[in-house]
């Protein structure tokens, strides 16, 4: 894939999930080198942020001529101070397309060497070493950035082919030469929101995919209960004027198109009525969590859309400073490293994934339960009642995720904690958003597998395996591959780790 100007999610899912090569466009190594010969010069005998003055609330400070250079290092090596677990490698890759991408608009003044070898790392697939814990969020990902430009000069640690090595090593393998500081290659390749936005749009690519699995299982659920199809109409959505809502009725729709078991009310309900008739043996209504899926999953969708909008936004922008306009032959000092817009994307990602997951763990529940389903025995047990306990083991894992999620949806992005001795007074926290939403996603896909177990045994009680829709016979047929029939008690943690890597991929 050629770069040169705007990235959308699909680009970033060919380059991080398919693992696509990429290649620099001309047009981009000359806005880049344009940018650089601009700077260069613009900067003598002018005080310029980050160029020749401290940083921060060390601003005041000018720096001679010859320690400029030595100045970007000393930023380098004294910001990569982050902790906690690193990264997963395909958030890195992410975080490194998306600093690409940045400094690739020509407001940065980076020489062409820097995206020249963040290319070369993303195409190789060494992953510098970044750590969850250290940004603050506000002159963007000060700390995990640092530990990313650590990399590109040559120093630090990184990941290749599955082990964590020294840089200067894999450089030597790889035939890799280090980046030499120019002017100011330490505080752009610093200042930004790379890492929140790289992991969100990771965040983004799987909250995708938590939604196609929760319409799917909750078409099989409806299906089980030979559930009326009213509920996800055109007629009844279209009076509902949310674009979310509608799109996942007629998803509904598409996948229950040639189910046996969805049920038409007007030949069941609408037929007769009978006068001494004071308790119907029919339910009139299913239950919220089977007849209010457009309703619930509409405003996941609709948040989930406006986020990739902007996570897209922000990665295709300039969030460094200062700005660097060749144009108008100045630069400019502001706070476009802010990031305030993906904090809050993370935190409302979060809790609709949230919602999703809350939605799951009721729709398990109700198969569970007999006393409230009424077709199938008490956690779905295909064994001896008393003896064997079916899925009522999983179940206590799927409250306690879920119950783990409702206690992580809590925002990052009102919890400014004032640093730098107040300089960055008021900050977003966005990679620290972003990581606990990944931690949601993890959450839902564990208990997202956990219904998908149960209600694959269910369609096995009720022999409904030729009655559901090709959608859900694709589904059970999947993950009867990977779990077999049982009614004997058996150790369910491998089979749902499966399961749960089955619907990561699907």
């Amino acid at each position: 894939m050629k770069i040169n100007n705007f990235l959308e999610l699909r680009d970033f899912q060919r380059i991080i999930v398919e693992n696509e090569s990429i290649e620099l466009d001309p047009s981009l190594l000359q806005r880049v080198n344009e940018s650089f010969s601009f700077l260069k010069e613009f900067s003598k005998n002018k005080v310029i942020y980050g160029v020749n003055t401290g940083f921060g609330p060390m601003a005041q400070f000018k720096i001679s001529d010859e320690d400029t250079h030595q100045l970007q290092y000393n930023l380098i090596r004294s910001h990569s101070s982050g902790i906690g677990n690193p990264l997963p490698a395909d958030e890195v890759k992410a975080c490194m397309l998306a600093r690409l991408n940045t400094l690739s608009r020509g407001n940065s003044g980076v020489h062409e060497s820097v995206v020249k070898l963040l290319k070369e790392l993303i195409n190789r697939n060494i992953t510098p070493l970044i750590f969850e814990h250290g940004g603050v969020g506000a002159s963007g990902d000060l700390v995990q950035l640092a530990h990313l430009a650590l990399v590109l000069i040559g120093e630090g640690e990184v990941f290749y082919k599955g082990e964590r090595r020294s840089t200067k090593e894999i450089f030597e393998i790889e035939n890799l030469e280090p980046i030499q500081v120019e002017i100011r290659e330490g505080l752009a390749l610093m200042n930004g929101t790379s890492v929140m936005s790289g992991i969100g749009m990771v965040n983004a690519y799987k909250a995708n995919q938590l939604t196609e699995i929760s319409l799917k299982l909750s078409c099989a659920i409806n299906e089980i209960v030979q559930a009326y199809d009213d509920h996800f109409s055109e007629v009844l959505n279209a009076t509902k004027l949310h674009a979310g809502q509608q799109k996942i009725a007629e998803k509904m729709r598409a996948h229950l198109s040639d189910s046996k078991l969805i049920r038409k009310r007007a030949d069941h309900l609408y037929t007769h009525f009978e006068e001494q008739e004071k308790v119907f043996k029919e339910k009139v209504q299913e239950y919220y969590s089977l007849r209010c899926i457009p309703q619930i999953l509409g405003p996941v969708l609709d948040t989930l859309e406006y986020t990739e909008k902007v996570l897209e936004n922000e990665i295709n922008s300039a969030n460094d400073n200062p700005i660097i306009n060749v144009a108008d032959q100045h630069v400019y000092h502001g706070g476009n490293f802010h990031g305030d817009y993906i904090s809050l994307e993370m935190d409302k990602l979060k809790i609709v994934v949230t919602k999703l997951t809350m939605l799951a763990e009721r729709q398990l529940n109700y198969l569970l339960n007999s006393k409230i389903n009424e077709i199938l025995p008490p956690f779905v047990n295909l064994g001896k009642l008393g003896f064997n306990f079916g899925m009522q083991g999983v179940q206590f894992t799927a409250t306690s995720t879920t119950a783990e999620s409702q206690m992580l949806s809590n925002p990052m992005y009102v919890h400014s904690i004032p640093n730098n001795n107040d300089n960055q007074d008021i900050v977003s926290m966005g990679t620290n958003a972003a990581v606990i939403c990944r931690k949601v996603i993890e959450n839902a896909f564990e208990v997202l597998a956990i219904e998908a177990i149960t209600v694959i045994q269910a369609i096995e009680y009720l022999g409904y395996q030729d009655k559901v829709s090709s959608e859900t016979k694709a589904l059970y047929d999947d993950i009867r591959k990977i779990i077999p029939i049982f009614s004997n008690d058996m150790v369910m943690y491998p089979y749902l780790e499966e399961v749960k890597k089955y619907l990561k991929t699907t």
